[in-house]
């Protein structure tokens, strides 16, 4: 009796816990860009278009993999820039900004690739979704609705007779280094765009803690950029993710800078932000369903509030940010040659 007793606590226990995760489960509602479209669009150079898409708002791999159906419509949009050099077909650099936005930083890689003679698309999956930034939350836009983000934009940007669509090339940082770096993940593209890849990544402090079971990545060339000393998303996973793959044959490297924080190529002074999740002592799997979880316990983060559990497990508070002359002058010069070799030449 008392066996049966424990089980039937146990089970109503479960139950209630499930009861509240659901209740403050986040909801991915459908937003009305128009707005957002309308102040683009009245800024636009004559240089310049807008690409609206239509996305989805899945809030992990799991959802990709088997409920996207199911999952809530969100239309997308992006900003195209063209070179002042005119070409019969351009290749592109995407581009994806981190959890505080579009910088300044960011423009200025953008502005340096269209000097190069490369159109450039900044995605805009934050606006698009009335989000300013996910700092220290990670839920209001995920990692996977901003790689679906970028697979549609790419396919919009295949139906443009003057794009190179063989050379479209992927950068970010930060939560954008993460889409950069996991649009090569070959289950993923597989999933969301069978027909199109993106041909280099160049992934800027991506969060590589987080390490697929499926080793499975396409064949496009991927180059990691990140400070020794970040205490947001470290460098150790990223060098094991590299080493890992390397070893199963993939083109992939990884530049880790000595003294320099998260986000070095700013031209800012290093300070703290207080509520950033600082992921130092996290490491997370996704498993090959989709699901996301601890590695050590394998507790899932199947949903925004199971996520905040797990991660209060292993993350902390106060993240470093700032950048460093060093990394910043040298990121710049990689980021050329790195694009002039896999879409110039």
């Amino acid at each position: 009796m008392k066996y049966r007793q424990y089980l039937l606590n146990l089970f109503v226990v479960v139950a209630l816990v499930a009861a509240v995760v659901f209740m403050y489960e986040t909801k991915y509602d459908t937003v009305d860009i128009y707005t957002a479209v309308q102040k683009t669009v009245s800024k636009l150079g004559e240089n310049q278009e807008i690409l609206i898409f239509d996305s989805k708002n899945p809030f992990n791999f799991y959802d990709v993999f088997h409920n996207l159906d199911k999952i809530s419509d969100q239309e997308v949009y992006g900003v195209l820039t063209y070179p002042d050099e005119k070409k019969e077909k351009y290749p592109v650099v995407m581009g994806v900004a981190g959890s505080l936005g579009w910088s300044s930083h960011h423009y200025e890689k953008m502005q340096m690739y269209l000097d190069m003679g490369i159109a450039v698309f900044a995605l805009h999956s934050f606006k698009s979704r009335g989000v300013t930034s996910t700092v220290g939350e990670q839920v209001s836009a995920t990692l996977p609705m901003i790689i679906n983000d970028a697979y549609m934009a790419l396919a919009a940007l295949s139906s443009k007779p003057n794009i190179d669509i063989e050379k479209v090339a992927i950068t970010g940082w930060s939560l954008g280094g993460g889409v950069s770096l996991f649009s090569a993940w070959k289950p993923i593209k597989d999933a969301v765009s069978p027909d199109y890849k993106f041909a280099a990544h160049l992934p800027f402090y991506p969060p590589c803690f987080i390490e697929p079971q499926d080793m499975r990545f396409t064949d496009a060339p991927i180059h990691i950029l990140i400070g020794e000393l970040d205490d947001w998303v470290p460098a150790e996973p990223c060098i094991e993710l590299t080493s890992s793959l390397q070893e199963l044959g993939y083109d992939i490297d990884i530049t880790a800078y000595p003294e320099s924080h998260h986000s070095f190529d700013r031209d800012s002074e290093l300070r703290t932000i207080d509520h950033a999740y600082s992921l130092t002592d996290c490491r997370l799997i996704v498993d090959d369903s989709g699901v996301v979880k601890t590695k050590d316990y394998g507790f899932p983060l199947s949903n925004s509030t199971l996520q905040k559990i797990g991660l209060a497990f292993c993350a902390e508070r106060g993240a470093t940010i700032g950048g460093n002359d060093y990394a910043r002058r040298a990121s710049k010069v990689f980021a050329r040659e790195f694009m002039a070799k896999h879409l110039l030449r």
